[in-house]
């Protein structure tokens, strides 16, 4: 499945947005693909992040990341840089974007 997800992040924190990205931890990637994602992309335009994440199971992903240290410090990172944090709750995979048109 495709997931298309949007975040927004500060307006004084981009450069700190971007080289946190330029960080990330081998621990975490190895938990995600672990979970099940095959792939995780992130634009941004200005301060609006979109992301993609391609999976088996975005629910299930979320309740396999949502409790595991290296992902709560990580996340505890990014909810100092953004204004629209990813929600990696029970209800999280609610916050996915709709599908409006897909090219045939």
């Amino acid at each position: 499945m495709r997931v298309a997800l949007h975040t927004r992040v500060r307006a004084d924190r981009v450069a700190a947005y971007e080289a946190a990205h330029r960080e990330v931890p081998e621990e975490l990637t190895q938990a995600v693909r672990a979970a099940g994602a095959t792939s995780w992309t992130i634009w941004r335009s200005g301060n609006e992040l979109f992301h993609v994440v391609e999976c088996a199971d975005y629910a299930r992903l979320l309740a396999a990341l949502e409790e595991l240290p290296v992902n709560v410090a990580r996340q505890a990172r990014m909810a100092e840089l953004l204004d629209v944090v990813h929600d990696y709750s029970g209800g999280g995979a609610d916050a996915a974007l709709p599908v409006v048109r897909e090219l045939p």
